[in-house]
């Protein structure tokens, strides 16, 4: 009797019904809030994320990969017919000194070019880099023209760059350009012995140019404002962002710097 009262209720009601449909959709909303509620705290604190939530985040649809893996096919076809292209669309170099800037390039890029913004020593979006010019680079860069624009930058823009943003790589550590004795003891032998050498080694595309800029790094510049980059991979004479500056890569230098 006791046992009966316990399943219908204390007043001897029946407990109402509720389909196993229902029980499921709360189950499911209930979870979905938690772990809103726990995104949201994680983006508020900037805590790390648990093993267990970067898996649920990192999960893609099927749809995703056939998009992903699209898109990297029709850059490695683009890339190719870049590369077909008579050498004489390559223009004539102007100066000796280029300066790379990545402006695009995640998830739709072909592994051939990432492999080349790798060695151009662009890895990350914004990033930029003092380059030699010659034909090599030039055709490299044809190659992955949609992910960079470049130019001649200035004496200006080549001291300010390197005062504001240069740094040293010290047993694969970033190290601030203020102390000019950290630049003699690696660059000394070079005749390099103060940061006013660098700019100069730099500007001039001095004999000992690589192992100056390898001794720097790539430069991280400044996220552009609302506009400046629209994101076109169209080149820059038609209205992208991407390509050959030449010259006007100086109004970008000093509006990311």
């Amino acid at each position: 009797m006791k046992n009966r009262k316990m399943m219908t209720g204390e007043e001897g009601q029946p407990l109402p019904y509720v389909s196993e449909i229902v029980l499921k959709k709360r189950k499911i909303r209930d979870e979905l809030a938690i772990t809103r509620r726990t995104q949201l705290e994680l983006g508020k604190y900037g805590a790390k994320k648990s093993k267990k939530q970067s898996y649920v985040s990192d999960i893609k649809r099927p749809e995703q990969f056939i998009k992903e893996f699209r898109d990297k096919e029709l850059d490695l076809i683009r890339m190719k017919q870049r590369a077909k292209r008579p050498k004489l669309t390559i223009p004539k170099l102007r100066s000796k000194l280029l300066f790379i800037i990545r402006i695009q390039g995640k998830n739709d890029m072909h592994p051939k070019t990432r492999k080349i913004l790798y060695k151009l020593r662009l890895r990350k979006v914004f990033s930029g880099v003092f380059v030699k010019a010659s034909e090599g680079v030039m055709e490299m860069l044809q190659k992955v023209e949609p992910y960079v624009t470049y130019g001649y930058p200035n004496l200006k823009n080549v001291k300010e760059l390197i005062y504001k943003k240069g740094y040293a790589r010290i047993d694969k550590k970033a190290v601030p350009l203020t102390d000019n004795n950290i630049i003699e003891q690696t660059l000394g032998k070079y005749g390099i012995i103060c940061i006013e050498d660098i700019v100069h080694e730099i500007a001039n595309v001095g004999p000992h140019f690589k192992e100056v800029v390898h001794f720097m790094g790539p430069l991280m510049l400044s996220k552009p404002e609302d506009g400046l980059i629209k994101g076109k991979k169209q080149p820059y004479k038609e209205g992208g962002d991407a390509g050959n500056r030449e010259d006007e890569i100086n109004d970008l230098i000093s509006k990311m710097n």
